[in-house]
Formats: C-alpha cells, structure tokens, sequence
C-alpha cells in the first residue's frame, strides 16, 4: 500500500500503516494519518479522507491558526494545542526559529508534558474510526506527537526518523502555495550552527525517550495505553 494517501488539495498526508515495530508487529493501515492543516482540501479530498475511515482529527494548532478552520461533516475534532504560547521558554525557541526543529522537542517534554499527554490521551480515546493528526505544516508539531504514539509501541527510531524527514521533502509545495520560501534551507543553517543536523536532533530526543513513563506521569491510565496500542498495532 502507498503511505502518501493523494487526498486532492493536500501535501503532506500519509498514513503511519505498514512501519514496523521492533517486535515483529507492524502499525495498522488506516489508524492514524498525519498531515499539514487541511485547508487546501477540496471536496473530493474531503471525500477521500472520509473513504480512508477518518472520523477524528486531531487538531494541533493554537487558537490564533484555526481561524480558517473547516471540517466535514460527520467528523469530530479535537483541538489539542501543542505551542505553549507565553512560557518564557517558548519565547526563546519562537524567536531563534528553533521552535521549527527537533531541538525544542526535549523542553516541551521536560517543561509542558502535559500538553503532549493531551494529545496522545486524544487519539487514544477517539472513537472508532481512524484519527488525523496535524499541525500547520505536517512536520513538527505533528512529529513529535508522531515520534510519543510511534516510541510508544516500539517502532524503531530510525524508522521513525525516516517518516519525520518525508514531511522535510514534501512541504516544498505547500509553501509554493503560500506564496513563501522554503524554510528547510535556513532550518539547515541554523542546526548546524547547533552543530546538528534535522535527523541527528530528532534521534537524539528518540534516544532519552521514556514515552511510557512520560504519559503515566501525566495520568494516562492502562486503560489509555491499553486502546492506544490496540488502535495502532495490528
């Protein structure tokens, strides 16, 4: 099967299905897809995404991007932001530009776990049907609840990794829409000037990851765990 579902009008939609996990178990087809905002989606893309089973979205935008929301009908929604807007450490990764990469990954963890257990707690309890998870763009936001529900069930990290760095090759195109450069050539610049590259940043964070303890930190349950890895592992 292909992973880059071709919904008309979007860029960077893929279904997780078919990675593996180190077990032997493979991600279940259909079960959660990421993508960028879906607001370039036309009728026939709306469709699409109906036809693929998604009956939740997992909405990971603050408030001040969701203004041009839309959604079809028959489909819930969650809004689980995951920008903590007004942290004083935030304001520094907002205003070096490093809140696009990896490298705000581990304070967001460390400092607003809570908000990453939101949304995890989210595609967990969703109702039965398949779950969209996305942000703006589809890459960082969306990829750090990616890299929680994959390390969760044991889904190797450079397999993981390699999905991230799809989003850093299909974006080109969004951004072509918009009418604005590329951000992956400054994005570049500035992990190297961190003396890092996009993929090393992520695999770092994968590498001190206790997704697990994180998320019963934070009061998820067993039963949470338990319907979160029945929804994704096949």
């Amino acid at each position: 099967m292909e992973r880059h579902v071709g919904w008309e009008g979007s860029y960077n939609a893929r279904d997780l299905g078919g990675l593996p996990t180190a077990d032997g178990g493979m991600i279940t087809w259909g079960a959660v897809v990421r993508s960028e905002e879906p607001r370039w989606l036309t009728g026939a893309g709306w469709r699409s995404v109906w036809e693929h089973g998604v009956r939740t979205i997992v909405d990971l935008r603050n408030d001040d991007e969701r203004a041009d929301a839309v959604v079809a009908e028959g489909i819930d929604v969650v809004h689980a932001p995951l920008d903590p807007v007004g942290d004083d450490f935030w304001t520094y990764y907002a205003e070096t530009g490093l809140h696009a990469t990896p490298l705000c990954y581990r304070d967001l963890l460390d400092k607003r776990p809570d908000l990453v257990a939101t949304a995890v707690r989210a595609v967990a309890t969703a109702r039965s049907g398949g779950v969209l998870v996305h942000c703006a763009g589809g890459r960082d936001r969306t990829g750090l609840l990616v890299l929680i529900l994959l390390g969760l069930v044991g889904v190797p990290g450079d397999v993981i990794a390699d999905d991230y760095e799809l989003s850093r090759q299909r974006l080109p195109g969004m951004w072509a829409r918009l009418g604005m450069p590329d951000d992956e050539p400054k994005i570049l610049d500035l992990l190297a000037s961190h003396g890092t590259t996009p993929r090393e940043a992520f695999l770092d964070v994968h590498a001190g990851l206790d997704a697990e303890g994180l998320l019963r930190a934070e009061g998820l349950e067993d039963a949470d765990l338990a319907a979160l890895r029945h929804r994704l592992v096949a």
